[in-house]
């Protein structure tokens, strides 16, 4: 059983992770705080008064495993779960910030960056899905690596807000990392990841996600932080330092 300053101490741990998520990383739940794509927020129609959407909760996070998309070690204390869209410029300013958090952090264990897909289809039409389903591909013929260097590339290259020529890009970076052409095709054609993508678009809402990026940190405890939009470099690694010191 725990003692009373051990529970004082993860009560002050936790109180400081939610405070410095809401007052210095902007990690606040429909807001769009250091920039973000939103996806669900629409004007109501004359005759259809607009209704208020359910917040979700980052504990429906589905559980990290070895079917996820994952830089770093698995087992790390803190874990933080992107949801992401490749055509959304915030997102693309984001992979270059969690690029810098794995440099720091990937390589001692600390944190494992785990990538699921939240293409916003009504922003970005068939690009958006069609890139998820790439990556997917990639993932499926090159293994994990296959999956980042895909997904590394993509960003360098997407122009964004649905202006890649996703007919020269995709074909392009597959032959850049070395997958298979025909394979790549037929799996680019089977639909056979409609189902999985669906279901990363379906936990981002749950977990109360409403634009991209949208990303939920959890902790050595298992407790969960929402870390909303793109935010600073900084932002995220005062977030992190918080949630290891109760490591």
């Amino acid at each position: 059983m725990e003692n009373s300053n051990q529970k004082t101490s993860n009560v002050m741990l936790a109180g400081s992770v939610v405070v410095a998520g809401l007052i210095i990383a902007g990690a606040v739940l429909f807001t769009n705080g250091g920039g973000g794509s939103n996806q669900i927020a629409q004007a109501p129609s004359d005759n259809q008064p607009q209704q208020p959407q359910p917040a979700g909760s980052t504990d429906a996070v589905n559980p990290v495993t070895d079917k996820d998309h994952i830089k770093g070690n698995p087992d790390a204390a803190v874990k933080i779960v992107e949801y992401s869209d490749f055509e959304c410029p915030f997102c693309q300013r984001f992979h270059g910030t969690m690029n810098k958090v794995m440099d720091e952090y990937g390589d001692n264990g600390d944190v494992a960056w785990v990538f699921r897909q939240f293409p916003l289809e009504q922003l970005h039409p068939v690009k958006a899905v069609a890139e998820a389903v790439a990556s997917e591909c990639a993932a499926e013929l090159g293994g994990n690596d296959g999956f980042w260097q895909f997904t590394d590339r993509m960003f360098e290259l997407t122009e964004t807000n649905n202006r890649t020529n996703i007919d020269v890009v995709i074909p392009q970076i597959a032959k850049e990392i070395g997958l298979d052409e025909v394979a790549f095709d037929e799996c680019l054609n089977s639909g056979r990841y409609d189902d999985h993508i669906a279901a990363d678009i379906q936990n981002a809402i749950d977990t109360g996600g409403r634009g991209t990026p949208w990303s939920v940190v959890i902790g050595p405890d298992g407790t969960t932080y929402p870390l909303n939009g793109a935010q600073p470099y900084a932002a995220v690694k005062q977030l992190i330092d918080l949630a290891l010191e109760n490591k």
